[in-house]
């Protein structure tokens, strides 16, 4: 920590500490996420440095980027770029009843699924997708973070009594004690979505009992006609009660109502490169303690098969196989608006004008239910 001054704590969870700091050297803010690893075993310890060495070889315009970790004192300290816009979550609760313009909503969304598409193409599980975890960059750009670190945390004792995730965002197989998956992330990214939609969790209940079997059911509020069928339909997908129903994030990016905003935030050489694969198989090896992240427009990552055992330790195999020239059809309807449009900066949008419809926001809390065990 000697490189860093301290500016400030600016959250708390089950992970630890996230502290706001100034580098000494570049006079640059960054975030540092302090977990407490004394407890771990060495073997635990192994298996978290390597899974920070994926952290260390994400590298996208909608993925907070990784600077550095190390680790002191039993600590793990991961260094992150801080985003000034704050998270999603506050910016949702900032609009006091307002409802988003739909373009705004589907301009965020799908800076989301690019982030999520990278991710999962690598082979690898958010885990925790919420719209506290979702940041805004300066200039409005979206930004996933947090990905990995549940899983890093996933060895604690204390993860392991809460359950993966927090629990608005818990899947119906979550909920029935079945293992974690891609489509568990899907439908967490549905929640996100709702959220935006109605300024409201989808699935809220005054106690865990009654969450889970609102969760289970899929019984929620529907999503305002003020939106188009094309977006309340999607809604209705993500929230498919089996994980097999649900799209994957490359069938969600396919659809043309969201392909072709994808130039808005990506560049041709970037889009050609996202879109050419589905799943990056061999990367080499990264030292985590002097693991730097890479230059941009590199996608280098390290396959989770050889970082983690999910079938053993963590339950969540991959098993969808994903067609060779699967997303073809996004790339293809995605060069054509590139032909067309310029690449420009996402800029965040202030609230609707005047008519804008509003709906209550009391059913929004910043503090989630009471945790409690579920088995994964």
């Amino acid at each position: 920590m000697d490189k860093y001054e301290k500016v400030t704590k600016i959250g708390e969870g089950s992970f630890g500490k996230a502290i706001l700091v100034k580098s000494k050297v570049e006079g640059k803010q960054y975030v540092i996420k302090e977990i407490g690893i004394s407890r771990m075993s060495g073997k635990e310890r192994q298996e978290s440095r390597k899974e920070v060495a994926v952290l260390a070889n994400m590298s996208h315009p909608n993925i907070v980027k990784y600077k550095e970790s190390f680790e002191e004192g039993g600590c793990l300290y991961i260094v992150m770029d801080y985003c000034e816009g704050g998270d999603l979550f506050k910016r949702i609760n900032a609009q006091k009843g307002v409802l988003f313009p739909e373009d705004q909503i589907l301009d965020w969304f799908v800076q989301i699924c690019l982030a999520l598409k990278h991710v999962h193409d690598r082979k690898i599980l958010h885990r925790d997708i919420k719209s506290q975890n979702i940041f805004l960059a300066q200039d409005g750009t979206i930004q996933l973070g947090d990905f990995g670190i549940a899983r890093v945390l996933n060895s604690t004792v204390e993860l392991a009594r809460t359950c993966i995730g927090t629990p608005y965002y818990l899947s119906p197989e979550i909920c029935e004690n079945k293992p974690y998956n891609n489509k568990s992330d899907i439908w967490a990214l549905g929640c996100v979505l709702y959220e935006m939609c109605t300024l409201k969790h989808a699935f809220e209940a005054g106690n865990m009992k009654n969450l889970v079997v609102k969760i289970i059911r899929g019984s929620y509020p529907p999503v305002s006609v003020h939106y188009s069928h094309d977006l309340r339909s999607l809604v209705a997908q993500l929230f498919k009660r089996s994980p097999k129903d649900r799209p994957s994030v490359n069938a969600i990016l396919e659809k043309p109502f969201l392909s072709r905003r994808i130039p808005r935030f990506l560049s041709p050489q970037l889009i050609a490169q996202e879109f050419s694969h589905v799943t990056i198989h061999k990367q080499p090896k990264v030292s985590v303690a002097h693991a730097k992240r890479p230059a941009p427009g590199s996608s280098l990552a390290a396959p989770a098969q050889k970082i983690t055992k999910p079938a053993a330790k963590y339950g969540v195999p991959l098993t969808v196989k994903k067609p060779a020239d699967a997303g073809r059809k996004c790339v293809d309807a995605a060069r054509k608006c590139a032909d067309r449009k310029p690449v420009v900066k996402h800029k965040p949008v202030n609230r609707m004008n005047e008519g804008s419809e509003r709906v209550s926001t009391a059913a929004v809390s910043s503090e989630p239910p009471s945790r409690v065990s579920l088995s994964t």
